[in-house]
């Protein structure tokens, strides 16, 4: 049985488009990755940033889980800090009325933008309370509760799956203790990856929502019919990512053919080794590297990423990829 694969969208705004192109590549993206086979589609939440579409992250989850039938749609995750938990046990409690047992959500830790977006939110930057909260938003989704003081109305009783999302040790230690489901944020910080799904596993206690631990990891994915056509569609994440270790971020940029001109070899080091897990190729390549993460790793699930300038490219890269991962 192949193992489950699910999808990434950050709901990127190439260069020479705007906003409301990336919101109808994202749904047009949605339709046919249902078609393809893959489980579940997850919106991420970024702040400020004129490249991704997906700030109002449940907002467009529920565009997309009205554009589809059968896959599940969730958020890849919800920046919790930026947020009381009970508005996003209503958000996600309306969004699971509305599309029953189709509703994932993912917290992050991180706050989804820089000092001026946490301003913005009207937010404490000095406040860590993530881990009282992620109990408090378990509580709201959780049994209906008649006689507490507040309760998240629609949201008490839907259970929304909830997930931790995490790139350091702290989210596995948190997810492990919890009960709940770990996804590594391995497609743009893999450092920590080994250790923190070995701590996940070892120290996991079961609970009212899993008997047994569950980890996803995330593959960049950059599939095309030729190796130099995939390499040169992956510039442009490199490059965007180069851009935004720079305080430039800006819309995802166009490839280029000389990666290293625009961003120079120890900038281009620096990038490679943040998206090292990654699987860049031709149909076979693809599978080649897939599989050998996935033997290395052993997660129970992955989902797939990458940001690509050219629509139908991006198509074609994620139909390969859900042909390898049917394959494996």
């Amino acid at each position: 049985m192949s193992i489950p694969f699910s999808l990434l969208d950050l709901s990127p705004v190439p260069e020479g488009f705007e906003p409301a192109d990336a919101i109808r590549n994202t749904l047009d993206l949605a339709r046919r990755a249902e078609n393809w086979g893959y489980g579940r589609f997850w919106l991420a939440e970024h702040h400020n940033m004129p490249g991704i579409a997906s700030a109002a992250t449940a907002v467009l989850i529920g565009l997309v889980a009205q554009a589809t039938s059968r896959m599940r749609v969730g958020a890849g995750g919800i920046m919790l800090p930026n947020h009381a938990p009970l508005t996003v046990a209503e958000a996600f409690g309306t969004l699971a009325t509305a599309f029953p047992d189709r509703i994932d959500l993912g917290l992050g830790r991180a706050p989804g933008g820089d000092g001026a977006v946490i301003r913005a939110l009207r937010r404490d930057p000095m406040a860590d309370s993530f881990p009282q909260d992620v109990v408090e938003l378990l509580d709201y989704l959780g049994p209906e509760r008649p006689g507490a003081p507040v309760r998240a109305l629609p949201g008490e009783g839907t259970n929304v799956p909830v997930w931790i999302l995490g790139s350091s040790l702290f989210g596995a230690q948190l997810a492990a203790h919890l009960g709940l489901p770990y996804a590594f944020a391995s497609h743009f910080a893999p450092s920590d990856m080994e250790q923190a799904i070995a701590i996940y596993r070892d120290r996991f206690r079961p609970g009212p929502w899993n008997d047994r631990p569950h980890v996803m990891i995330a593959i960049n994915v950059f599939a095309a019919d030729s190796t130099e056509e995939a390499q040169h569609l992956r510039t442009s994440m490199q490059l965007a990512f180069a851009r935004l270790r720079t305080g430039m971020p800006g819309k995802l940029p166009r490839p280029v053919r000389d990666l290293d001109a625009e961003i120079g070899p120890q900038m281009r080091r620096m990038v490679d080794q943040a998206l090292k897990i990654s699987a860049v190729g031709d149909a076979g390549q693809v599978k080649d590297q897939v599989q050998a993460l996935i033997t290395q790793h052993r997660p129970d699930e992955v989902i797939l990423t990458g940001q690509i300038h050219d629509h139908d490219a991006r198509l074609r890269s994620f139909e390969i990829a859900a042909e390898v991962m049917r394959s494996l």
